[in-house]
């Protein structure tokens, strides 16, 4: 059995976004996003140098990010309609095969120290690659955001419908290709989160959260 991922129930009376949640909880259920550009100029080169993976460092910093603070933490439990704060959020990313042009979702434990997560994540990847298959199990992961990475094309904007009506609060982040601006190496990155727990503000606190660490990984 799987151990049950630790939460907090939040008091909505005493919930600083009380009005907000109410609002896009009942009267107008939508999502928000953001497309930006973020430079990985430092983070390829620190890549290269220690012959490690740009893929699975972006991976560690992103899922950093968003476990420093409450707002990126949030879910719902439908059966007590309550509103809930994990106390970590682990990446739910995925292994594509080239033949079949399909993939399958990888399920990597967060955790704090660098080395212990890419080391895991690795073997993560190895793993999944044995399966072939798209075994999504939300139901045994609920404290898990989707980490999509889309390699063939660096590009400007990205929409993703889901049906807010069903109160989804995970991030869900996809990234493409980087590329060469003005001397940078720049990659397109796409936040989404249901608009009933966060705002424009959180949304573009991420990029600048993700570049914070990125200067702080590489030093």
């Amino acid at each position: 059995m799987k151990p049950r991922a630790n939460y907090k129930v939040i008091d909505i009376e005493k919930y600083y976004r009380k009005g907000v949640f109410r609002h896009f909880t009942q009267d107008c259920k939508c999502s928000t996003s953001i497309t930006a550009k973020i430079d990985v100029t430092k983070l390829v080169a620190h890549s290269k140098t220690t012959e490690t993976k740009f893929y699975i460092n972006f991976l560690y910093i992103l899922s950093k990010v968003l476990n420093s603070r409450e707002d990126y933490r949030m879910g719902y439990l439908h059966g007590t309609n309550e509103l809930i704060c994990y106390d970590i959020i682990n990446p739910t990313h995925y292994v594509f095969y080239e033949d079949t042009e399909t993939c399958t979702p990888v399920y990597t434990k967060y955790y704090a120290e660098y080395e212990k997560f890419y080391n895991i994540t690795r073997y993560d990847i190895e793993e999944a690659k044995n399966i072939r298959e798209y075994r999504l199990d939300m139901i045994n992961h609920p404290n898990y955001f989707d980490a999509s990475f889309i390699p063939w094309i660096s590009y400007d904007s990205l929409h993703l419908e889901l049906p807010d009506g069903n109160l989804y609060f995970a991030p869900i982040i996809n990234w493409g290709k980087y590329r060469e601006e003005n001397g940078r190496l720049v990659m397109p990155v796409t936040v989404r989160l249901n608009h009933a727990v966060a705002d424009g503000y959180l949304i573009a606190n991420v990029f600048c959260l993700l570049q914070k660490e990125i200067e702080l990984f590489v030093k």
